[in-house]
Formats: structure tokens, sequence, C-alpha cells
């Protein structure tokens, strides 16, 4: 599956912390995988998107949707700013073997 524009990519840090990296989230049903290819996200430069940004990404695919953290690595100063972002981490398996 492709970024949507339409998913929701929300900066998680007040503007008014704006020193240093901000944290964002993002909700979609991309796999891990997906989030990890080059220009994943296509208009990160016109959402305000950083280098050094991480953006916390949801496969929302089903209740056990994976999440991971990625680094923004690149933002393209053509508008509207497609970025790279690094190979994701994931921080929260959706898999519970309980």
């Amino acid at each position: 599956m492709a970024y949507a524009t339409t998913d929701p990519l929300i900066c998680l840090t007040p503007a008014s912390l704006a020193v240093g990296p901000r944290i964002w989230h993002h909700a979609s049903a991309d796999v891990l995988t997906a989030a990890d290819a080059a220009g994943f996200i296509t208009d990160g430069g016109s959402k305000g998107l950083k280098v050094g940004d991480y953006i916390l990404h949801l496969d929302n695919t089903s209740i056990t949707g994976n999440s991971s953290l990625h680094r923004v690595v690149t933002v393209s100063a053509t508008y509207p700013g497609v970025v790279d972002l690094t190979d994701g981490t994931v921080v929260c398996a959706g898999a519970n073997a309980d």
C-alpha cells in the first residue's frame, strides 16, 4: 500500500517546544516495510517535518498491527517535501502470546 495524504500525520510535540527533534504519529494500513521505502511520505515538508524528527508509525490493518519508530533522514526542498525515513524499529509488536 502507498502513503495517502489523507492519512493522519500528527505532530505530538507542541510548537512551543520547537528546539530539538519533534515526535510525530502516523497511522495507516501501511506495513513497516512500506514506511521504510524511500519517499514514503510525499508531503512531509508542507506538514513541517524536519531532518532529525521522529515518526511513530502504526500499522492499523488489524488489532494486532505493529508500531515502529523511524527518524527523518531527508526532506526535499521541492514542495510538498518528499521525506525519507530510516529503517524502522518495531517498538510494539502486535502479537500477544499470553
